[in-house]
């Protein structure tokens, strides 16, 4: 197997899908990933549930920025879950035989290299099969600043999680590219991808309309569910925006990148302007985040209240709004 580009990333699909086109000689940032592919998203989802409790999440779902970049022309991906664990791993060491690197999905808890305080029962973890030696196999992992080793028994246990969003041994890896990604229509369809979550769903739990939603609910939550099960509730929104991925400021952060990066590409001051204010309403996020965490240790301060964390995702769904609209009305003069 010839070297793998390892590079560490902020979360994971957006970083294998970097590393996996680096790889094949289309050298691309991670937020680039993540913006083509269009990433970023919001929706509170109360009729899944993650430990009992309602997904908050701050991205698209698994898959959705593999799924977007195998969609552009001369781009394939292949893609195929197994019902057997034997016959998964049999399929992984044949691509590896090839000298292919492997994409896969998997659950973070069977995984013995993350750190036992980091294990969680989270199976939409994506990481690089490059190689194997012996009984382990060569993992490029993103969250790692390294490459690491993982064992047969274990990578198998982790493809085959239990659970919300079981990987069922998913692989994949890219079997045909372009010499070279034309960035420019790219970017605009990632911008337009994103802009129609944000901004032009009809259902209220998605999108800016999402977080003015959650604001609701949240503002709400002590007098409805009791004080205890309030703070439980707001303990899983900050764990799923800062635990889950990058976190919700951090992927706003990320496509905040993404943005300045295209503007360099495109010329564009908008998009540098962009870019600016995303990295406010990240901010934002995060000083709710600190608020909540606050909350939740019993170490409150007098200001902190449900009523002005609930304040702090308004103002958050006010700056995305005005961001996303603006974007909207620049990839429309660019169609």
């Amino acid at each position: 197997m010839p070297d793998f580009p390892h590079h560490q990333s902020a979360h994971c699909e957006s970083g294998v899908a970097a590393n996996l086109l680096t790889h094949r000689g289309i050298k691309i940032s991670e937020a680039m990933a993540f913006g083509i592919g269009g990433g970023l998203f919001f929706g509170y989802l109360p009729f899944i549930r993650i430990n009992g409790l309602p997904l908050v999440t701050y991205r698209a779902a698994a898959g959705h920025i593999l799924r977007q970049i195998a969609s552009i022309p001369g781009v394939r991906l292949y893609q195929k879950k197994f019902r057997n664990r034997e016959e998964a791993m049999a399929e992984l060491d044949m691509a590896l035989a090839s000298s292919i690197p492997v994409g896969l999905q998997t659950g973070v808890f069977w995984l013995p290299y993350f750190p036992k305080a980091m294990r969680f029962h989270f199976n939409a973890h994506n990481l690089v099969v490059y190689g194997k030696e012996g009984n382990e196999y060569l993992i490029s992992d993103p969250v790692f600043p390294n490459p690491v080793r993982c064992p047969a028994d274990d990578l198998a246990r982790a493809r085959f999680a239990s659970g919300a969003l079981a990987p069922k041994g998913k692989m994949y890896y890219f079997t045909a590219l372009p010499a070279k990604l034309e960035h420019g229509p790219l970017i605009v369809r990632g911008i337009q991808s994103v802009c129609r979550l944000m901004l032009d769903t009809p259902i209220p739990l998605i999108g800016v309309r999402g977080m003015r939603f959650l604001a609701r609910r949240l503002s709400k939550w002590p007098r409805r569910l009791g004080r205890e099960r309030a703070d439980l509730h707001l303990g899983h929104v900050v764990r799923m925006q800062e635990e889950i991925g990058t976190g919700g400021g951090g992927f706003r952060f990320m496509y905040a990148a993404f943005l300045q990066e295209s503007a360099e590409i495109m010329q564009e001051e908008l998009l540098h302007d962009c870019s600016a204010s995303l990295t406010t309403a990240g901010d934002t996020w995060r000083e709710f985040a600190a608020m909540a965490a606050r909350v939740c240790k019993g170490r409150a301060r007098p200001d902190d209240t449900y009523a002005a964390m609930a304040g702090s995702i308004d103002r958050c769904a006010d700056l995305e709004k005005k961001i996303f609209i603006a974007l909207k009305q620049w990839a429309k003069r660019q169609a």
